[in-house]
């Protein structure tokens, strides 16, 4: 599913119009980007947890050539599955 399903759908089960599903979905992704902008983490409860994490520098392999090159340290944004997420997939 990508956002345009996504908006699709919400719309459809929301009885709203696709352009308010979109301005819903996008202030999700921007309250989400904001809060990991600022190292906060985002929660919905049963869903999962959003946060971000600093990765070091390190040496990394060029696949093509095998030459070593330097990949610097970023932030990198984590989800972390919630309990009610998990269990609906395994069933």
């Amino acid at each position: 599913m990508n956002k345009a399903e996504l908006i699709g759908k919400i719309a459809k089960d929301a009885g709203i119009t696709k352009t308010a599903a979109a301005t819903a979905v996008d202030s999700l992704i921007q309250g989400i980007t904001w809060s990991l902008k600022k190292n906060q983490r985002v929660t919905l409860v049963g869903f999962g947890t959003f946060s971000a994490t600093r990765r070091k520098a390190r040496t990394g392999r060029n696949p093509q050539t095998g030459e070593a090159i330097k990949i610097k340290a970023k932030k990198a944004a984590r989800f972390k599955a919630g309990k009610k997420l998990e269990q609906a997939l395994n069933r």
